[in-house]
């Protein structure tokens, strides 16, 4: 079954343009296939020349010197490139600066799993010349495309190579190749090889407290390393897509905390695949957790330039777990598998007491959909079949 991905014509959009098109993102989401998804746009209409640098004879092609490459590259004008995988080609982004500046209609789309490299190079060399765009796993929107029901999203996650897997047990064995293949082994490559078994308490100590508050001092006691070793590998963790670090939200109030983080798998199937825990979420004792892991997934796909996400929380544990900010406008938000309480929770109006410019709070549960207001703040209950900040 092919699924359309919301991205898909966004990234049509901008095909007529001479920007480079960088598409970013964790190994098996999807670029591949949306590269050949936007190469079909082009049969027949423009001249296509595809690479993928993890098949050797593409990267050998690509280990001549500059200038021989350079040449065949741009021989023929009017061409798209597709190249997959450009974190393997030294000096990708000097390259591509070079095929932008000769304006000879040269377009270059390209993918890769965002090592720290890709970010250095693109960063440096082709500012004003790329478009760059964050590829994840499927979203529950996409996933519906499927008929698939939210309780098996909640357990497998959105990773797309799923959708033609139709056994529960090939699907758990496909979550599990991706840990072992590319948690494991790719980003280990990061890594100095004396600290892998350390590199791998830190994997499962972030799956085991996904969505709660880790400071890194805790992690370095756990994991018998420095707080500076702690921060550089969970650097290259949020760097690869591995993982989403989540900062507190701190403007106001100084017994707010304000270097407090959560972590987040960019994927709850692979989260699921890490703890080794496929049950339904009501048979977990970590379901408020999918839930909420759920949640921030779904809305941190939304962020946008202008909006930010955080966690708030005080010394005096008042705590929200989500606070969408838009413009600087605020606007917190509470995740509840179950929520049968008339009121709603005090944080959340503590919350928008202290922040009174917040133009209304998020409860998102399993049952509840409605507007309501409560001491004059207006509160909108919103079921986890439609996680959306605005409707």
């Amino acid at each position: 079954m092919e699924i359309k991905r919301n991205i898909f014509n966004t990234l049509s959009d901008t095909l007529s343009g001479p920007e480079v098109v960088i598409l970013l993102g964790a190994r098996q989401v999807g670029k591949s296939t949306l590269m050949e998804r936007l190469e079909v746009l082009f049969k027949g209409k423009r001249e296509v020349r595809k690479f993928n640098l993890e098949f050797p004879d593409d990267l050998l092609f690509f280990s001549k010197s500059e200038s021989e490459l350079f040449s065949e590259l741009t021989l023929v004008p009017d061409t798209i490139l597709f190249i997959d995988e450009f974190h393997y080609l030294k000096n990708a982004s000097k390259l591509f600066k070079s095929i932008y500046d000769l304006k000879k209609n040269i377009k270059i789309i390209a993918s890769g799993s965002s090592s720290l490299e890709i970010h250095k190079h693109l960063k440096e060399s082709l500012v004003g010349r790329q478009k760059i765009f964050k590829v994840y796993p499927l979203s529950f929107s996409e996933w519906k495309q499927t008929k698939g029901k939210l309780d098996e999203f909640l357990i497998m996650g959105g990773m797309p190579g799923l959708v033609h897997i139709n056994e529960r047990d090939e699907k758990i064995e496909y979550l599990s190749q991706i840990v072992q293949t590319y948690l494991l082994k790719d980003i280990k490559g990061l890594i100095k090889e004396e600290n892998v078994r350390a590199f791998n308490h830190i994997l499962f100590f972030l799956a085991e407290n996904q969505g709660q508050i880790i400071s890194t001092s805790s992690m370095a006691n756990e994991v018998k390393m420095t707080s500076k070793t702690i921060e550089h590998y969970l650097n290259i963790l949020e760097q690869t897509y591995v993982v989403y670090g989540l900062h507190s939200y701190s403007n106001k109030l100084s017994n707010e905390l304000k270097k407090s983080r959560k972590y987040y798998y960019y994927d709850i199937g692979v989260r699921n695949s890490l703890v080794k825990n496929f049950k339904l979420p009501k048979n977990r004792k970590d379901k408020g957790f999918i839930y909420e892991s759920y949640v921030f997934l779904e809305l941190h796909k939304k962020l946008k330039a202008n909006i930010d996400l955080r966690f708030w929380r005080t010394k005096q544990g008042d705590e929200v777990d989500f606070v969408w900010i838009e413009d600087l406008v605020p606007i917190p938000i509470e995740v509840k598998s179950q929520y049968t309480d008339i009121n709603p929770p005090k944080s959340l109006i503590k919350f928008m007491k202290n922040y009174p410019e917040a133009p209304y709070g998020i409860i998102f549960n399993e049952d509840r959909n409605e507007d309501t207001t409560y001491m004059d703040y207006k509160i909108r209950y919103r079921t986890f079949e439609n996680v959306d900040v605005q409707a």
